[in-house]
């Protein structure tokens, strides 16, 4: 027996159903009930019923994906079409298509939003007669297509195609949100899908660049093709090679090589022309830019116009998983160029090479804040490291500890008491029975050098000073454990103490020559991002490329360019879309 109860909540969920698609369809611009549009609705609300639990809803066997978001934003708008009206497909319809279209100038592929079924049933719409159950039926598929395609396709703009986790635990992504329901909702109401969507995208300057750069190379590619350099010596400044016109031209493409009077008296003269040229495309390929052609440059030469392209596409994606915020001014480390720079108001304020972890020790990629500095810090040799990497030289030289200014504990916390390392059977140590702790004093030997930048992380890892000054002068630098060595602590330091008056640069130095290990922190907290960008752009326009030096390119390629997943998770929100709030 159905209680009073059961019966008064029923009658409310009705006429809450009816107020709210009434409330949409004046929202959309219905100035009457559209008999289509219901009966359309009740075709999808059929299909998402009975086909979504059994087998999934397939229109021309192309699947939905966002299986939850989208039976959810049709129920919270009561069943009727969004894109249709009395019989006919709206303008906005017409926009998503075209943003669809357009994601490829993203990066994307407008296949992943069901291009090419939407084309299909478009033409198929166009041939069929007004009012009859096949024009309803094809009103149905492309409703749920269009639907799904701004769900997916919006969430792919805020928080990119592929989730960096996935495929890479060292890669932590700090996705916007998004309800893309509520989203899609309010697009519609006020007839602005297509700029809705673009909105959602990153609104970085060097997003911008970088998209403008694909456009470029894809105009390259269809007019052009680069010259392919054959194998041979390395080729060095003023010799004579049969390859040198291939190198002119070559460059010539790229834009590096303006051209000389040498084209044609010496045409295999490697001359000072040439040589330049050769120099700049080095530095923007993250090469030693001393103008000889060796193999490493010779396989940045010879990287195709595809693989440009496909490596923008790559780094494209990784803009989309940053925050929508980087800060007014903020730290940036891209890994993979081995550098950091403080940009603040969108312009570089400072830049120095780094030294980032090695390809088996590899630094992570995610965004913080650094709160604090530590002065003449100690080091605390994580144990992996001191098995690892210590106890070996140990071994060797008994007077490490003295020289290396090393202190040993053994125990943990409050517990913990200094031993004599003499005392202490090193050869007797291994990695299964190591009861100590290793600490190096602040001093010039130090690990950490005079400063380390701290922004608290499961990766225990920060930025920091160094003693080992002549390993910034190599081009390859992944050579920490981790961690990230910078070439200017000292500068860095007052940089991010600039807004606090009782720090400048006299009481710095004086506090260094202490060797006190001292904590300051910033009068605010600065974002910092590790990045692992190889291909963006300047702000001077110039595009640059760096070697995929950890292979992240290689997985996230695998990631964006294969097929996509049986379903796309969507963010649902558990509230009403028709809420006062939002309407008005």
């Amino acid at each position: 027996m159905i209680t009073n109860a059961r019966r008064n909540a029923g009658s409310r969920w009705l006429v809450a159903s009816a107020l709210v698609l009434l409330i949409l369809l004046a929202a959309v611009g219905v100035a009457q009930i559209d008999s289509v549009a219901l009966d359309v609705g009740e075709r999808i609300r059929y299909r998402l019923e009975y086909s979504l639990p059994s087998s999934g809803v397939h229109v021309e066997s192309e699947p939905i994906y966002t299986v939850t978001a989208l039976p959810a934003f049709y129920e919270r708008v009561g069943f009727t079409a969004v894109w249709s009206r009395k019989g006919e497909l709206i303008d906005q319809a017409d926009s998503l298509l075209g943003e669809i279209k357009r994601s490829a100038e993203e990066g994307l592929n407008p296949a992943d939003y069901h291009l090419a079924v939407i084309e299909l049933l478009l033409n198929e719409l166009s041939l069929a007669t007004p009012g009859t159950p096949e024009r309803r039926g094809i009103l149905t598929d492309l409703d749920l297509l269009l639907t799904d395609a701004f769900l997916i396709l919006s969430t792919h703009y805020v928080k990119g195609r592929v989730d960096p986790f996935t495929f890479d635990a060292e890669w932590l992504a700090s996705p916007r949100d998004l309800d893309a329901a509520s989203y899609l909702f309010s697009a519609l109401e006020t007839g602005t899908v297509a700029e809705s969507m673009r909105r959602l995208l990153p609104q970085q300057t060097g997003y911008a660049l970088l998209r403008d750069q694909l456009r470029a190379l894809r105009e390259e590619f269809a007019s052009d093709v680069w010259e392919r350099i054959l194998d041979g010596p390395a080729l060095k400044p003023g010799m004579e090679d049969p390859r040198v016109p291939e190198l002119r031209a070559r460059l010539a493409a790229s834009g590096e090589y303006p051209g000389g009077e040498s084209d044609s008296l010496q045409p295999l003269r490697y001359d000072p022309a040439l040589v330049a040229a050769v120099k700049k495309f080095q530095a923007h390929n993250g090469l030693d830019a001393d103008g000889t052609i060796g193999s490493k440059t010779l396989a940045a030469l010879n990287t195709s116009i595809e693989e440009r392209i496909k490596q923008v596409e790559l780094n494209l994606e990784r803009w989309r998983w940053l925050p929508e915020n980087l800060g007014n001014k903020y730290v940036i480390v891209n890994i993979a160029n081995f550098e950091l720079r403080v940009i603040e108001a969108d312009t570089t304020a400072m830049s120095m090479r780094a030294i980032v972890g090695r390809a088996y020790r590899r630094t992570p990629v995610f965004s913080d804040y650094i709160t604090y500095l530590v002065l003449n810090p100690y080091w605390h040799v994580p144990p992996k490291l001191a098995v690892q990497d210590k106890l070996p030289e140990i071994r060797k030289d008994p007077d490490y500890f003295t020289r290396e200014g090393f202190k040993v504990y053994r125990g943990f916390g409050a517990g913990r008491v200094e031993i004599d390392p003499n005392s202490v059977d090193w050869n007797a140590v291994s990695a299964k029975n190591f009861p100590y702790w290793l600490r190096q004093e602040p001093g010039p030997r130090n690990a950490l050098g005079q400063v380390k930048f701290m922004f608290p992380n499961k990766f225990n890892v920060y930025l920091h000073d160094t003693p080992n000054r002549e390993l910034f002068v190599k081009p390859d630098r992944s050579l920490s454990s981790g961690c990230i060595r910078i070439e200017q602590p000292v500068e860095l330091a007052l940089e991010l103490l600039r807004e606090d008056p009782a720090w400048n640069a006299a009481r710095l130095k004086q506090e260094l020559t202490t060797a006190v290990d001292k904590t300051v922190m910033l009068p605010r907290k600065i974002p910092v991002h590790l990045l692992y960008w190889t291909a963006w752009v300047d702000e001077d326009g110039t595009a640059e490329f760096r070697r995929d030096i950890y292979g992240r390119d290689s997985l996230l390629s695998e990631a964006l360019f294969g097929a996509p997943p049986d379903t796309v998770r969507v963010p649902v929100s558990s509230t009403s879309i028709l809420t006062n709030e939002e309407l008005n």
